[in-house]
């Protein structure tokens, strides 16, 4: 009995070895890292921002004319910076009849959506000293004057493509020519609230 039990010791210390050399072939696991490197893209204009149009018949009475300017903003940049928009025009003239220099307003900020097929940060107007106050001016002149912010997207919004609907407004009073007045304007987009 006693050679019996001896070689079951045996043959269990043979099994316990050959599950210890398939342990030890079994490679064990390994952490690894991946990396993503993101480089930084460009501020700009989606498009163009495109004309305004105003359009209305003439009173007698002084009146309003409202259009809407959709300015498509694409913040690729990745610094969550902020950004603003600036704005500068000459008078709306048409021959020699002109309109004020403060006719055309924004009365209250730009309402501000993704764009399709973007997920964005949409941007919020900034506060404080980069706030922009509204109604806001455009300025005009026979020579544009300097641009001045229309409206800021504060620090950390305003990244990815998304678009601006800008509501502008237009004085004309009640003695105004009939006819087509025209005026340029010109738009930036500048970094920073």
């Amino acid at each position: 009995m006693r050679g019996r039990v001896i070689n079951i010791i045996r043959a269990m210390a043979l099994a316990g070895a050959a599950c210890g050399a398939l342990v030890a072939t079994t490679p064990a696991a390994n952490a690894t890292t991946a990396t993503a490197t993101l480089t930084a893209g460009s501020l700009g204009f989606v498009s163009a921002p495109p004309n305004v149009s105003f359009t209305g018949t003439l009173t007698g009475a002084n009146q309003t004319l409202n259009a809407t300017q959709p300015i498509d903003v694409s913040d690729a940049t990745g610094s969550g910076a902020g950004w603003n928009l600036t704005a500068t025009s000459t008078t709306f003239t048409n021959g020699g009849n002109t309109l004020s220099t403060s006719a055309t307003t924004v009365n209250s900020a730009p309402t501000v959506a993704c764009d399709t097929g973007s997920t964005c940060s949409v941007a919020t107007p900034s506060t404080g000293a980069t706030a922009v106050t509204y109604p806001y001016t455009l300025p005009a002149g026979a020579t544009a004057p300097t641009a001045t912010k229309m409206f800021s997207a504060a620090s950390g919004t305003g990244m990815g493509d998304q678009t601006a609907s800008t509501q502008w407004s237009l004085a004309i009073p009640g003695n105004a020519r009939a006819g087509t007045y025209t005026s340029t304007w010109t738009l930036s987009l500048v970094s920073g609230p």
